[in-house]
């Protein structure tokens, strides 16, 4: 026993950690009310200027309320939306859509929804989507993409790499579908194969789910276009889908490699949930990020509405309170541009996605009660008499056994044992309140469990904390909570509460949507909801339930006790339900849906069906095996490689071309390299190419020559070692480590001699002029220049120069200006940058501006500004926001030893040019090997993953721009590349030819 002066001592320590405890909490108000303050002021700033820009030319009315025109235009369901979709949408059956959902357990059939806290209402929802989508007579095919896991600790079927979620000769409209028509899960391998990652941990092998996705998606399109097209021409994605952040960050990236429209739903926000976490005051901000690697999913949320034509939301309070605390969004610039786009006025390269609110669809085939249901027969004589018409389903005697009076009405809550669900506070609601007590029971359906100690902290918390609820109340008897169900078992919970005249509970802190009220209105069931989020909008349309504070335990209690004690008021409700719930069908969903992606601006490759040097037609066969050792390839027969086609297409135009036979293709390639050099490139350099650029569009040679190198190539090479001296150049040792590398892959380290692509931050002119000075100009057979914005090929035209050396030359790619071309801000993005140089300049009281323009390393695609200070300039992270906020949607790099600065178009990237590589002329991103540093400019890491290999130089680059591209509070480098995949090997410090040599063994 404690004497005295122990219980003094104990006491005054507990004094003090209570003192430490609240003022550590009043810093973290106070932290966040300023990071507030200062996000608020930021943005208002920011928006200010885009709209006062853009109001100049509106009326007054419309500067007021840029809505007041709208009128035809609206946010809900409309008789005129299946009107639409009848006249805007393609009558042919020929639309392909993609959906990707990546994380989770995902499956057509017997889902296991709440077995863990990524399978919840998102994976029946985008399930039940592609199912419907494809009985639409519009829709030929609808791929859902998600993440093939071949774990011993989930089921066989999440690793089978197809699976059909529609029978293939269904249609709506009774005609024939063609034989890979439907709904199919496609699997895609990425991440460790045996190993089921929760979604936390999924971010740093997002590219190398891109690439899985462009090689599946490449083979459908040729396959699809056969199959409808006769084989003219591909078929692309009418739209690519992305669900929840981590699918909108894939989706971005393939809308960027395909040059297809992209459609995003969140589900559920990242800020939004930050905000939630942080006012409950138990996490800081480093701990959240920690935890649930918030910023990482901020970042691809904010990436995704840079992308996206379509946000498709649930209701009006998403797109207002939860959209609108992102950086990329505002509900009044974005009026503001879609009525300067309706007059006819210039948006000054600034853009802003359109929101559109489509509520979820239900399948209610087998859930509305049929009219001869009488729910006033008497219960106990319907539920105990064996004779009784009704058949009882297995799931309510599970239920059944935990209460001492089966008969009284149900409380009905089904949810993940989820903190945010606010379980907890519904028991404590029903133990608080005698007479709810004595009226009703409680069932709580809370996923599937074999053992608490087995499941995650956080839910094996809300469950511990049930346990005990229900003993400190005396609940046994009064409370139900079975262990396991089935999916199929759900329907017949929800028939059992309405049998007893129960009421269905939603009481979730904050509710996206809440598609379990929907389908307990489908079942009779009147409604108590949290009054915050997506159940607002569904009680307007059905008005049958009530709303509760989710926090106020006695608003709870009261709403249940009046509707359970209430027989006319609960009729009435449920009538309600009934008579409404039509509006949340699945097809009124797909009218609605096909009617919205309708209005997005199509766009696809267009060289596929303008030139006649169309790939062969097994070209990415080989490259889709590379991805997944598995039957990705569907019904492509491999009849020859990918290398084996291309020199055979190549022969083919070789000899017509010998034997004086036209083709299209010369007077294509004539035409699109006119446009390229009248309006793609830049004055300043315009002379420096056009000898090249000419002598490629004019030759009357063979066809051959006209071709880039690489299509030959079987393996490629890239150097992109960012080695440069402290004026931004590179030198002596950037020229040896090309040589080393060059040294090591010509051996028999690869079967064929590969093809050699110089990926650099350089300009061109830069670029050509170093390669000249150390005798590699002709090493290479293609140039990525300017970050990524620029693309060139070795010409096979070579001549004798003045000096008597051999010259070579290069020739941009006809087709890539105007593929990154995409939301790019252009003259306008270039004005926005000089007012913030003005203004940067003004509030830190500089005499010299930090960044200065670069007009001679500037280009169409690339606004160039040289660091004066780096200590001086916004991070990365920092000015993209800026742009972000004034609508402008760029990507921004650091480059050259911190000398320079390059904004260029959203989706360019020296990354991205890979993959437009592939999609281009077939380079197979497998047999791809890209070679760098230790550190680079601020696209460093998008280069790293991928199911490219990627081999590190040690100690080759000393000093990169990594201080300039992340700032304060954001996510880290482990959250963007793996840190032990199969694809990234480092070589010893050495860096020489053997070392490299060494590596690439690794590989193998």
């Amino acid at each position: 026993m404690r004497n005295s002066q122990q219980r003094n001592t104990r006491m005054e320590n507990l004094c003090w950690r209570i003192w430490h405890l609240t003022r550590r909490k009043k810093q973290f108000d106070h932290d966040d009310a300023s990071r507030l303050s200062s996000h608020r002021i930021e943005r208002e700033r920011g928006h200010k200027d885009a709209t006062e820009e853009l109001a100049e030319e509106l009326s007054d009315v419309e500067k007021i309320d840029p809505e007041s025109l709208q009128s035809g235009i609206i946010f809900g369901r409309s008789q005129s939306d299946l009107e639409v979709s009848g006249e805007q949408v393609q009558k042919k059956k020929s639309l392909y859509v993609v959906l990707i959902s990546v994380h989770g357990l995902v499956r057509g059939e017997d889902m296991e929804l709440g077995k863990d806290s990524d399978t919840g209402g998102q994976v029946k929802y985008v399930v039940e989507l592609a199912r419907a989508l494809a009985t639409m007579p519009e829709v030929y095919r609808v791929d859902l993409l998600t993440r093939q896991i071949m774990s011993p600790d989930v089921d066989w079927s999440y690793g089978e790499p197809t699976e059909m979620l529609t029978n293939k000769t269904f249609e709506v409209d009774g005609s024939d579908g063609g034989e890979s028509s439907g709904a199919y899960i496609v699997r895609i391998p990425c991440g460790p194969r045996n190993v089921y990652l929760h979604k936390e941990l999924l971010w740093p092998h997002i590219q190398e789910f891109v690439d899985g996705c462009l090689a599946h998606i490449l083979n459908m399109a040729k396959v699809l276009g056969d199959q409808i097209n006769d084989g003219e021409r591909y078929v692309w994605p009418h739209v690519i889908h992305g669900h929840y952040a981590d699918a909108g960050d894939i989706a971005a990236l393939l809308s960027g490699a395909l040059n297809v429209p992209m459609v995003l739903t969140g589900h559920s926000l990242g800020r939004n949930k930050m905000e939630q976490l942080l006012q409950q005051g138990r996490q800081t901000k480093e701990d959240i990020n920690s935890t649930y690697k918030i910023m990482r999913r901020i970042e691809a949320e904010e990436l995704s509405l840079d992308t996206a034509e379509l946000v498709i939301t649930s209701t009006r309070q998403e797109i207002e309170e939860q959209w609108g605390l992102y950086d990329g969004f505002d509900v009044k610039l974005e009026r503001i541009l879609r009525l300067r786009i309706r007059k006819g006025l210039s948006c000054h390269g600034r853009f802003m996605p359109r929101m559109v609110v489509i509520p979820p669809g239900m399948d209610f085939s087998n859930m509305i009660p049929d009219a001869g249901d009488s729910i006033d027969t008497d219960l106990e004589t319907t539920m105990s008499d064996p004779g009784s018409p009704i058949s009882e389903p297995p799931i309510w005697s599970e239920v059944k056994r935990f209460f001492s009076n089966p008969h009284k009405p149900i409380i009905l809550a089904l949810s993940r044992p989820d903190p945010k669900k606010n379980i907890t506070k519904l028991l404590k609601a029903f133990g608080e309140c005698k007479p709810l007590r004595d009226l009703a029971n409680l069932t709580l359906i809370m996923g599937n469990r074999d053992d608490i100690d087995e499941m995650s902290n956080a839910n094996a918390t809300v469950l511990t904390t049930v346990l005990k609820l229900i003993d400190k109340y005396d609940l046994y008897g009064q409370v139900a909570y079975p262990k396991h169900h089935k999916q199929s078992d759900v329907p017949d919970v929800y028939r059992l509460a309405a049998r007893t005249k129960g009421v269905f509970i939603n009481p979730a802190l904050v509710e996206p949507f809440g598609l379990t009220l929907i389908e307990a209105a489908a079942h009779g069931l009147p409604m108590v909801a949290t009054r915050n989020g997506g159940p607002v909008d569904i009680h307007r349309a059905l008005n049958n339930g009530l709303l509760v504070d989710p926090h106020d335990e006695k608003s709870i209690a009261d709403a249940l006790l009046r509707l359970v004690s209430d027989r006319s008021l609960w009729a009435e409700c449920r009538r309600h339900g009934l008579r409404n719930i039509h509006l949340f069908s699945w097809p009124q969903h797909c009218c609605t849906y096909l009617s919205r992606i309708a209005l997005c601006r199509m766009r696809h490759p267009q060289w596929k069906d303008e030139s006649n040097l169309e790939l062969d037609e097994d070209a990415h066969s080989d490259s889709l095996r590379d991805v997944s050792d598995l039957s990705l390839k569907l019904s492509i027969d491999d009849k020859l490689t990918a290398t084996n086609g291309l020199l055979e297409a190549t022969e083919t135009q070789q000899k017509a071309a010998h034997n004086g036979e036209s083709t299209p293709t010369v007077s294509n390639f004539k035409h699109e390299l006119e446009k390229v050099r009248k309006e793609a490139l830049p004055e300043e350099v315009d002379q420096y190419r056009s000898s090249s650029i000419e002598r490629f569009s004019s030759s009357n040679g063979n066809l051959y020559n006209r071709l880039p190198n690489i299509r030959r190539k079987r393996v490629l090479v890239i150097v992109a070692v960012d080695l440069y001296n402290v004026r931004g150049m590179p030198d002596d040792m950037t020229a040896q480590a090309i040589r080393n590398v060059i040294k090591a892959t010509k051996t028999n380290i690869f079967p064929r001699t590969p093809g050699y692509i110089l990926s650099t931050a350089l300009s061109l002119k830069e670029t050509v002029e170093f390669l000249q000075s150390k005798e590699l100009q002709s090493e290479f057979d293609a140039l990525i220049c300017s970050s990524g914005s620029e693309l060139y090929y070795l010409s096979s035209s070579i001549h004798d120069s003045h000096n008597g050396g051999i010259e070579a030359q290069f020739f941009a790619d006809p087709d890539y200006a105007t593929h990154i071309e995409y939301r790019w801000g252009g003259e306008g993005l270039r004005k926005t940058m000089a007012q913030l140089l003005i203004a940067d300049e003004g509030n830190e009281s500089r005499k010299e501006p930090a960044l200065i323009e670069d007009t001679s390393n500037s280009n169409s695609h690339c606004l160039c500004y040289q660091v004066k200070d780096p200590s001086k300039v916004p991070k990365v992270n920092e000015l993209r926001k800026k742009l972000r906020i004034r609508g402008l949607r760029c990507h921004v790099i650091y480059c050259r030893n911190e000398t320079k600065l390059h904004v260029l178009p959203l989706l360019a990237s020296r990354a991205q040019a890979l993959r437009y590589l592939f999609v281009r002329w077939g380079a197979e991103l497998s047999n791809m090997f890209v070679f760098v540093g230790e550190t680079g400019d601020t696209d460093y890491e998008e280069q790293l993953s991928g199911v490219h290999k990627t081999i590190i130089l040690r100690g080759c680059v000393e000093k990169g721009c990594d201080g300039l591209l992340r700032s304060g509070y954001s996510y880290h480098r482990e959250d963007v590349i793996p840190l032990e995949s199969p694809n990234i090997v480092n070589t010893d410090e050495a860096a020489d030819a053997v070392e490299i040599q060494n590596a690439l063994r690794k590989l193998e």
